[in-house]
């Protein structure tokens, strides 16, 4: 039986390399010029320092720059609140999602089985599983969920006759 199956997940790689690439340029700013301004990353949790306020912004501008530019989309990004830490120097936690999330997952299989297509979804962990009996069935719900999921960057795998 055809099937393919529905996930949510950032090339790693791109994002580390746009990470790179932004913290060469706030090193080589004239506005960022002896600040404490940089970007760390510890597996899928990034976190952007700065001096205050107005240069975190700053910072994650350039950020969000460089990931468009590498081609990873922003809506991977899940950018917390902000934190002191001392003095005048801010931090601010941003998490890269990894699999859909379960309201999601859930809102998926409610959108497939209200469309009263021929195919079937069932959410195994952080993915959701789509099967059918025609592969034109599939790239029906393919197309449906393109149109209708807007707020995450989703992606078809495994597509499998």
């Amino acid at each position: 039986m055809p099937s393919f199956d529905i996930v949510c997940e950032a090339n790693l790689v791109e994002v580390r390399n746009a990470l790179d690439q932004s913290n060469k340029e706030i090193a080589n700013r004239f506005d960022f010029k002896g600040s404490d301004a940089r970007i760390e990353q510890k597996e899928r949790e990034l976190t952007a320092f700065a001096d205050d306020d107005f240069k975190l912004s700053q910072v994650r501008d350039v950020m969000l720059g460089k990931f468009a530019k590498r081609g990873v989309d922003v809506r991977f990004l899940d950018i917390g609140d902000i934190q002191k830490i001392g003095g005048d120097k801010v931090k601010q936690l941003i998490t890269v999602r990894h699999g859909v999330p379960g309201d999601q997952a859930k809102k998926i299989v409610r959108l497939i089985k209200d469309s009263k297509l021929k195919v079937q979804a069932s959410i195994q962990g952080d993915t959701v599983r789509v099967t059918g009996a025609k592969r034109d069935d599939l790239q029906t719900a393919i197309t449906l969920l393109k149109k209708e999921i807007t707020d995450l960057p989703l992606a078809y795998q495994n597509f499998r006759d």
